[in-house]
């Protein structure tokens, strides 16, 4: 079945930066859509990045110019750059995937497959 193992979360501070890693086993990876997500205590799960099969990305606006998703399907690897860090990015992050296109606003929802997380805490 397919699993998703996020690593590389941590403690920073504001300005500062971190490299999640998500790696997936159980399906061919190059060909299903994947994302970050990420949920803040007492918020909704959102969508952070998304990356379609032919690398295409897309970004929430809270994140753009500061986060960047990348994978490499030689290591089955999926990857979110985080840069310029501030406070309000503390959450745990996810990474999903899905064999299906699906809207960026929709990811959130309708993405089937996903990891267990991994913390990242910003002080300022």
């Amino acid at each position: 079945q397919v699993q998703l193992v996020e690593s590389g979360g941590g403690s920073v501070q504001a300005g500062g930066s971190l490299r999640l890693s998500c790696v997936a086993s159980g399906y061919t990876y190059s060909s299903y859509y994947m994302g970050w997500f990420r949920q803040a205590p007492g918020k909704e799960r959102e969508v952070v990045a998304g990356i379609d099969i032919d690398g295409r990305t897309n970004y929430a606006d809270s994140v753009k110019g500061r986060f960047t998703i990348s994978k490499d399907n030689a290591k089955n690897t999926l990857y979110l750059q985080l840069n310029s860090l501030k406070p309000e990015d503390t959450a745990m992050y996810y990474c999903a995937a899905d064999t299906r296109w699906v809207r960026f606003e929709l990811m959130v929802f309708e993405y089937r497959y996903w990891g267990q997380g991994t913390q990242v805490t910003v002080s300022s």
